[in-house]
């Protein structure tokens, strides 16, 4: 049975049954002449009869083209009804007055009624119109780029509600937007740094080959000196690709972790004894040491990736740090988590770098080249691999004091999201 029929069969019982209660009523507490009582149920029906063929027109058919907004229709229904109850009060007066006078002043009180049911109407309607009103303004301003706009709420009820739902809609639609703006701009700048590295170790290697191809360098100490220096610079192109590789598995959520629990004490140690010769190269002499307080608790983590971080942490404080200075790690166990710290007294960095100093091909001096500055994913990998661990890595840092690269790991089983 389609829309219309159920609202048909619907409205006819409650037509019979309504007025089929009306008229019990009306028999047992008034007594009225069978006349009467005839001429009420076929008015009921009637009226009744028109009222129902009416909504199931409109449901039917839809409304009128006149009546196209939603203010029209309210007050179309509210006079509708209003006039409904009017004339059954008017007609069931008729039947019970005899006086024309007292019929006459009912017809005009039911008259000023109707007038102020349709005024209370139009009143009423007015600020549910305009609340739809804002809405379609919100909606075309959207359209046309406008993501700040909201839309006002007046009131708890279904349009206030309407009102809330799409607030939140567009604030989560501004979110996606400048969400896929930070993406569009972070993979431009991305294709930019990834090419700029490329271009200058692919550009020496080619003039280094041609001119061992083409005859102009013979000598064999330079000639040995040319494929080392190839071979450094092949080295860095693979190290960049994996490092490419490596954020690509992170942004894609396919970072594969090898847990176990295991010592960052001894790890801290590992470290020390792998970058005491960096420390100690072409005489700066940095003092490299590590410290632990107290009793540090062993961690669910994978080791080789967590010694990445630490290694990159040193290497970036070594490579900062002026001779005679030193760079120290500490451990320490704060109940819920295991901190780690690379302290240095280098240069420091900038104030207003530290927001970016994770940010992907970033580098405090822009001007560092790749043999000085590295690649500028180091700390962005580190970034990735701790929080791949459910951890979190820091920064802190003044000019002239020196730098501090911190990062904590779960002492509970991380509940891995890459």
């Amino acid at each position: 049975m389609n829309h219309p029929g159920r609202i048909l069969v619907c409205g006819c019982l409650v037509l019979f049954g309504l007025t089929a209660l009306l008229l019990m009523a009306v028999a047992v507490t008034l007594a009225p002449p069978p006349g009467d009582l005839v001429a009420l149920a076929a008015f009921l029906l009637i009226s009744g009869g028109l009222t129902l063929a009416l909504g199931v027109g409109i449901a039917y058919l839809g409304w009128p083209s006149w009546a196209s907004s939603l203010r029209a229709r309210l007050l179309l229904t509210s006079t509708f009804t209003t006039m409904l109850a009017l004339v059954n009060v008017g007609f069931t007066a008729f039947l019970m007055f005899i006086s024309p006078h007292d019929l006459a002043i009912l017809a005009g009180l039911l008259g000023f009624a109707l007038g102020m049911s349709i005024f209370l109407a139009i009143v009423l309607s007015s600020s549910t119109t305009r609340s739809f009103h804002q809405v379609v303004a919100a909606v075309t301003q959207i359209s046309g780029g406008n993501l700040a706009v909201r839309v006002p709420m007046h009131s708890h009820d279904e349009v206030g509600r309407l009102a809330s739902a799409f607030n939140d809609m567009v604030e989560r639609v501004e979110a996606s937007f400048n969400k896929e703006r930070d993406l569009e701009l972070a993979r431009r700048e991305l294709i930019a740094s990834v090419s700029h590295d490329l271009r200058t170790p692919l550009a020496s290697i080619r003039a280094m080959v041609e001119s061992i191809n083409d005859g102009v360098v013979t000598d064999p100490a330079t000639v040995k000196r040319y494929l080392k220096t190839l071979e450094v610079e092949v080295e860095n192109l693979s190290q960049l690709i994996n490092d490419l590789f490596e954020l690509s598995q992170m942004d894609a959520g396919v970072l594969k972790l090898d847990m176990e629990t295991s010592s960052l004490t001894d790890l801290i140690s590992d470290t020390l004894e792998s970058m005491s010769v960096q420390a100690t190269a072409e005489g700066r002499n940095l003092h490299l040491k590590g410290s632990v307080e107290g009793e540090v608790a062993h961690v669910m983590m994978d080791p080789r990736r967590v010694q990445r971080v630490l290694y990159n942490l040193v290497q970036n404080a070594i490579r900062y740090t002026p001779s005679d200075g030193s760079v120290q790690i500490l451990a320490r166990d704060t109940g819920t988590e295991v901190q780690v710290e690379v302290k240095d007294t280098g240069e420091g960095i900038p104030p207003e770098e530290l927001s970016r100093i994770f940010d992907r091909f970033y580098r405090t001096e822009q001007s560092r080249s790749r043999g000085s500055g590295g690649t500028g994913l180091g700390l962005s990998i580190a970034k990735g691999i701790v929080e791949a661990h459910g951890g979190r890595l820091w920064v802190e840092s003044a000019i002239g004091k020196g730098s501090t690269f911190g990062f904590a790991l779960p002492k509970k089983t991380p509940v891995i999201s890459r």
